[in-house]
């Protein structure tokens, strides 16, 4: 029996995406623990996707602000989401971090107590 290892790039991409994962935990130790993807995410202004981090919180935006500031992300760099119903709405940003994709996320359920802001 014979056996042949993967050689092919897209090996080389998860070991980068893999690698600059380690690197990232180890500098931001004392961050909040995410829900961490090694997955395809999307080059920032291209159609094109490649491996990179899904990094997502799920326990109140305090941990994504958090995270937002320890990389650095410009507060206006950040998209808001919401589901439907408004039951779930969520922050995102996509960018990259040492050059491998990345895309942060905060989960959050709205507050229903609290009436929406008046527009003018």
């Amino acid at each position: 029996m014979t056996t042949s290892t993967d050689t092919r790039p897209i090996a080389d991409a998860q070991i980068k995406a893999a690698g600059t994962l380690l690197s990232l935990l180890s500098a931001h130790a004392a961050l909040p623990a995410p829900a961490i993807q090694l997955e395809q995410v999307q080059v920032p202004g291209t159609y094109d996707f490649e491996w990179g981090l899904n990094i997502a919180l799920h326990s109140g935006l305090d941990q994504f602000e958090q995270w937002r500031q320890a990389l650095g992300i410009d507060p206006a760099a950040v998209d808001h989401h919401a589901n439907e119903s408004g039951t779930l709405a969520w922050l995102s940003f996509t960018g990259s971090y040492c050059g491998v994709p990345l895309k942060l996320m905060g989960f959050y359920a709205p507050r229903f107590d609290v009436a929406p802001p008046e527009m003018p």
